[in-house]
């Protein structure tokens, strides 16, 4: 019933479930099969397999045999839930976006986090970042996590604001601002402006995390602070909260990162190659302080 209620929809059978999916190949025991119409696929076509694989119901907007909730939109009602999700939630949330290293920054911030709430983060699986993606992973936070990690990606101006507003991040993250998606929006100073578009659904008080080292931090920094909250950067520049002070290369590969805090310093190795997960490692240290993680 309270499924049916937070989706606007319509339930036939009485039943709970454990999870949320939106490939029938995916599902396991348990979960909600969300019948997803797409450009070439519907997923109706897949509602008998998908209750076979242990499918528990499933949420169709036309009359299927077995168990359902019916919706007037599959789409909307994923949106929904994910919603209702968010407002259960006493968890943390942290929004990672950015043209490069989201995917591997948000997976480092939640391998912190996770250990640190002994188990008790979530995050986006994959690269789940889009319209379809985001809901989905808000829908699957349990209401005992103590942090939530998701993605936030676009192709075009304005889709990253509808998602953030879904996140209601209390920390927003900007990895890094480069070329992707130049061919759809036009220059790096659009790029900037679209990623800027996560800080839109901070939560009040909410903390914005930039490269302070970019050749557009400054525009990252005025449309973080048109928000109320703090923001931090991260980088080589003498003025970030995070800065590193000396990377050198690690036994068996990696660095060996020195970082200044402001009130503390930290030597850490990153297992990693490269300069760019050099500056990922800056990126997670100010998200892990700022969500109050160890």
């Amino acid at each position: 019933v309270s499924l049916a209620r937070a989706m606007g929809g319509v339930a036939l059978g009485d039943f709970q479930v454990s999870g949320v999916e939106i490939d029938s190949r995916d599902v396991v025991a348990g979960d909600l099969f969300f019948a997803l119409k797409g450009e070439a696929m519907d997923g109706h076509r897949f509602v008998e397999g998908a209750l076979a694989k242990g499918a528990i119901a499933a949420v169709v907007d036309r009359p299927v045999e077995g168990p359902h909730i019916r919706v007037a939109d599959t789409t909307a009602a994923l949106v929904a839930l994910g919603k209702a999700a968010r407002e259960r939630s006493h968890a943390k949330v942290i929004g990672v976006t950015g043209s490069v290293g989201k995917t591997g920054v948000k997976e480092a911030i939640f391998a912190a986090l996770d250990r640190s709430s002994r188990g008790n983060a979530h995050r986006s699986v994959k690269s789940y970042n889009n319209h379809v993606g985001v809901p989905l992973s808000l829908a699957r936070m349990s209401a005992r996590s103590r942090f939530g990690i998701f993605e936030i990606g676009m192709n075009h101006a304005g889709e990253i604001m509808a998602l953030t507003r879904q996140v209601r991040p209390h920390i927003a993250v900007v990895t890094t601002i480069a070329p992707a998606h130049i061919e759809n929006l036009g220059s790096m100073e659009a790029i900037a402006d679209a990623k800027s578009e996560i800080f839109e659904g901070l939560e009040p008080d909410g903390v914005a995390i930039i490269p302070a080292d970019s050749p557009y931090y400054a525009r990252l920094k005025d449309r973080a602070e048109r928000h109320k909250g703090a923001v931090l950067s991260f980088g080589r520049a003498p003025h970030a909260h995070v800065r590193l002070l000396d990377a050198v290369a690690a036994a068996g590969g990696g660095s060996l990162v020195t970082a200044d805090l402001g009130d503390r310093r930290l030597c850490y190795t990153v297992s990693s190659p490269g300069e760019h997960w050099v500056m990922n490692s800056l990126a997670v240290m100010a998200t892990v302080r700022a969500a109050g993680g160890d």
